[in-house]
């Protein structure tokens, strides 16, 4: 990829924000050294591992790389044999508790399934023997541990001892009056590494011992006294045997860590290499990105697309498609609208994708493998090639027309500006067709209405506008693919107070056929706002009628639920009346039998006959006590349009949509149901009526009383679109607020948080809710969102 359209695009500050977000010096190096690809292999692996990284900090949280340093010169040395010093070998250990972390945060993830991730994690040795030696050993640079070793902890033992002498020796001079009169100071100095005593230039006689150093004034000698001269040699002596005893213990960790310098050079490889890795991960989260589709053809298709370096609370999304239907795409509109943005977009989304960058955007954006992005953008003037602005565009487009192929991109913005309009629009159409039977995928911003008349009228090219808001004066940079754009020149002069005779005569000066091209866009431009917003309008009831669609389903399935309830338990109640009634049976011929067989008394006879049907009086009646039909309310004589009734032979409720014929036959409306049925067939429902509420019986109370019967305060937004959950959820809130619902539960799931966040954005710009918040522990945690309504 050449350079040039790096920087034209601005791709280099995406690769200055990704360096931001690494940790080591070699994880910002391989984030610098990042160009785009076009080995569609390599370019699929970068982009499997951003998705993995980015799926284990959604999951698990980031994770910090510090303390990873190269050890590239320390390694060289232990592999000659050489110790190194205290610091390099703090290095080591640093490194080797940051892959102990890092392989630890690996581990975290196991549960899930293995991603291209699991490897590298794996394959991470923390050396923890060799790191936890190391810490032993080493407290800081400049501080070795007494346990480092058994005779480093004998020598300072031994010089503690020696100092504690020396200072009790010296310690009895300066109690002796006769030598106190002698000091400058009475304290105890160290100068050259041995102990002494501040003493008087006029009385260095009377204390004597070894003069090392003076003061700047020269009226003050630092001698060390006789007495303490033996015990300062043997400090000293120690002080040696201690550096020696040091050099020893780095010698025998630096031989310990040589042993691992091949494992210390792989885990400092892959520790940047996922440092990298993961860079790129926070960059698509904090950019909000989604993995984009590749395909080996030349083709875009943007949904959804934010440019990553604009303000992402201003940004307006684009939707773009180039390659299925046409080749090249002329963008016309208004200065200021998003043209050069839109192209800027395209571009960058390219390089970005190809060199295994997730891009903000929606979901499901394809995006080809270019073997070479050019673009003409910007003011390509040159002071010193003595070119003017026509001309060093010129000079760019010459080169972009040697080298472009079907494998390649081309963005123009202005085509050709800057020269004669007449001439100018002509050579444009030139380049542009060259380019178009080349078959070069094409996208190009004019002002010149000839192009806008060329795509109109030539194969496989498309118009497309940035729309302008006349009312307002200003853009609303949406990109219209099919509409080509109008200058809106007259109606901003008017708007902005030029006289309207002025531009009477201007539209004079225009032909004929230029008036009715332009008449035709804004024919055009009303269309499609119109198609636009009917599409809208058929979104929202297609949501409409599945979530009606859904709930009937869902209470078919329960009642049929619940009559194989009731047939089961109307079975086993008649059973067990069966056999109750067998067993009395049983029992009343065994008691005829037996009095057969005897004189019986009449009058027990009697008692067992009462008895008997006493029991099957009960039994009666317990067969029949829930079969009783329950009695209906009957139907007020007179039934008025939107009473509230209950269709017997559906068990459906509705309201009354037509007053009874002469046959009886009357229309409910149910839902989304109209049936004609029978006043037999009705039962009435009398809806309950709150006394204490001033808000008068209405047919938008009755509409509030149904949907806070109907509403749910959940919605399962789980396996929807981001498009497709915002259209149930803006229905829903509709519905919830007309409830009166305080608050409601949004699921939404985890995965990604593309979906989460595109509910957050709606749930900010809705008036009717007054706050949201992601779940808490027990509420479902970052899967589910609880707004709350005002």
């Amino acid at each position: 990829m050449n350079q040039k359209v790096l920087h034209t695009l601005e791709f280099d500050k995406i690769i200055h924000l990704l360096e931001e977000q690494a940790f080591s010096e070699g994880g910002k190096t391989l984030c610098h050294e990042l160009v785009p690809s076009d080995d569609i292999n390599h370019i699929i692996k970068m982009q499997q591992q951003t998705f993995a990284a980015l799926g284990r900090i959604f999951r698990c949280g980031s994770i910090s790389f510090s303390g990873v340093h190269s050890l590239s010169f320390a390694l060289s040395r232990l592999e000659v044999g050489g110790a190194l010093s205290a610091a390099e070998l703090l290095r080591i250990s640093h490194l080797l508790e940051a892959a102990k972390r890092v392989r630890a945060y690996g581990a975290t993830d196991s549960t899930e399934k293995k991603d291209c991730l699991s490897d590298l994690f794996l394959a991470i040795e923390p050396l923890t023997p060799l790191c936890d030696e190391i810490r032993r050993c080493i407290l800081s640079e400049d501080e070795i541990a007494d346990d480092a070793s058994s005779n480093l902890r004998h020598i300072r033992n031994q010089m503690q001892k020696m100092q504690g002498r020396i200072h009790s020796q010296m310690n009895e001079m300066l109690a002796n009056a006769s030598t106190r009169e002698h000091l400058r100071d009475h304290v105890i100095t160290m100068r050259n590494g041995r102990y002494c005593l501040p003493v008087k230039a006029d009385a260095k006689s009377l204390v004597p011992g070894m003069i090392h150093d003076q003061s700047s004034t020269g009226s003050t000698l630092f001698i060390e006294p006789m007495a303490v001269v033996k015990l300062n040699n043997d400090l000293k002596q120690l002080s040696l045997d201690e550096k020696e005893e040091i050099e020893k213990i780095l010698a025998n960790l630096s031989e310990q860590a040589a042993a691992y310098s091949t494992c210390l050079a792989e885990d400092y490889r892959l520790l940047t290499q996922l440092d990298f890795i993961f860079a790129r991960g926070m960059l698509a989260k904090n950019m909000n990105a989604s993995r984009p589709i590749l395909k080996e053809d030349a083709v875009v298709r943007i949904r959804g697309g934010r440019h990553p370096l604009l303000d992402p609370k201003k940004v307006v999304p684009i939707d773009v498609h180039l390659g299925y239907d046409f080749h090249q795409l002329i963008i016309t509109g208004p200065n200021t609208g998003g043209k050069t943005v839109s192209l800027k977009t395209v571009g960058l989304f390219c390089l970005m994708a190809q060199a295994g960058l997730h891009i903000p955007a929606l979901d499901r954006c394809e995006i080809g493998i270019f073997h070479e992005i050019y673009a003409d953008i910007g003011d390509e003037q040159s002071i010193e090639q003595s070119l003017s602005t026509f001309s060093s565009h010129m000079t760019n487009i010459v080169s972009i027309l040697e080298h472009a192929n079907h494998k390649s991109l081309v963005l123009f913005d202005e085509l050709c500006a800057g020269t004669d309009p007449t001439e100018g629009a002509a050579l444009a159409i030139s380049i542009l067709d060259c380019l178009r039977q080349n078959h070069v995928l094409t996208m190009a911003t004019t002002h010149y209405s000839e192009m806008k008349a060329y795509a109109l009228s030539t194969e496989d090219v498309e118009n497309a506008s940035c729309e302008f808001d006349v009312k307002t004066l200003s853009p609303t940079y949406h990109l219209m693919i099919g509409v080509p754009g109008k200058s809106n020149a007259f109606a901003i002069s008017g708007k902005l107070g030029l006289d309207q005779n002025l531009i009477d005569n201007a539209r004079e000066r225009m032909s004929q056929s230029q008036i009715d091209f332009e008449n035709l866009i804004s024919d055009l431009e009303n269309s499609r706002a119109n198609a636009r917003r009917m599409e809208l309008e058929a979104q929202s009831y297609k949501s409409e009628i599945e979530v009606l669609k859904k709930r009937a389903e869902e209470k078919e399935q329960r009642i049929s639920t619940n009559r194989d309830k009731i047939i089961r338990e109307a079975n086993e109640k008649a059973q067990e009346i069966l056999s109750e009634a067998k067993e009395i049976a049983d029992k009343t011929i065994r008691d005829f039998q037996k009095y057969a067989s005897s004189n019986p008394d009449i009058r027990k006879m009697e008692q067992q006959r009462a008895l008997v049907r006493e029991q099957m009086k009960k039994s009666a009646n317990a067969s029949t006590m829930n079969s009783t039909p329950k009695k209906k309310k009957p139907l007020p004589k007179n039934l008025r349009i939107g009473d509230k009734v209950k269709v017997l032979s559906m068990n459906l409720t509705g309201t009354v949509h037509s007053l009874p014929n002469a046959k009886g036959e009357l229309t409910v409306q149910m839902g989304i149901l109209n049936s004609k049925v029978q006043l037999n067939d009705l039962e009435f429902i009398e809806e309950a009526i709150d006394f204490q509420s001033k808000t008068p019986k209405t047919s938008a109370g009755k509409l509030k009383m149904n949907k806070s019967q109907a509403v749910s305060t959940e919605i399962n937004l789980l396996g929807k679109t981001a498009d497709e959950a915002i259209a149930l959820l803006d229905k829903y809130i509709d519905d919830a607020v007309l409830a009166h619902i305080p608050s409601v539960r949004i699921v939404h799931g985890k995965g990604t948080g593309v979906l989460r966040s595109a509910v957050q954005k709606y749930l900010k710009t809705n008036r009717s809710v007054a706050s949201y918040r992601l779940g808490a522990f027990g509420e479902g945690d970052s899967g589910v969102t609880i707004a709350e309504l005002k």
